[in-house]
């Protein structure tokens, strides 16, 4: 993996690192990586520490290197942060039935919202209402939402979020 991680930086390539399941990675490769996703327990093992704080979980891994750092906090939403922004999205309340799928759910969508070239924040929320949506059904491969399902979520109300989706 760390291999990859700096071929593709090497060549211009912007890598998205989701460190799941949860592993070590060679210190020296962070700063080859544009965006790392980890969630708490991912983030405690990146840094070394409990994560009690999560802006200061960011900021450790911003300090080694990486340029950006969502910490997925479930529930409670996602952390956006880097040299420029330190944002909370919040988490859209759902009745969950298996969040089995959800990190992947969110690494895919926030990859496809930037790809299409969304700023980090938009994409972030993006994400989050992707990975909610996917909480709501049994599975993984079958949990995940159509991207018209996840427009629909985003934009019904006039802008707010869906009635089973309702903003935190």
């Amino acid at each position: 993996m760390e291999y990859a991680i700096q071929t593709a930086a090497e060549l211009g390539v912007r890598v998205i690192l989701n460190p799941a399941p949860a592993a070590q990675i060679d210190e020296k490769y962070l700063k080859y990586v544009y965006l790392l996703t980890p969630n708490e327990s991912e983030c405690a093992l990146l840094t070394g520490r409990p994560v009690l704080n999560g802006t200061d979980a960011a900021e450790t891994l911003l300090n080694k290197g990486v340029k950006n750092v969502i910490v997925t906090c479930g529930s409670r939403g996602a952390l956006v942060k880097n040299a420029d922004t330190c944002a909370v999205v919040p988490a859209c309340r759902v009745s969950a039935v298996d969040t089995t799928a959800a990190g992947d759910v969110f690494n895919g969508a926030l990859t496809v919202a930037l790809a299409e070239g969304l700023p980090l924040l938009d994409a972030a929320r993006f994400a989050t209402h992707a990975a909610a949506l996917s909480v709501t059904r049994i599975g993984a491969q079958s949990s995940i939402p159509t991207r018209r399902e996840v427009d629909d979520a985003r934009f019904a109300n006039n802008g707010r979020s869906a009635d089973r989706m309702t903003t935190l």
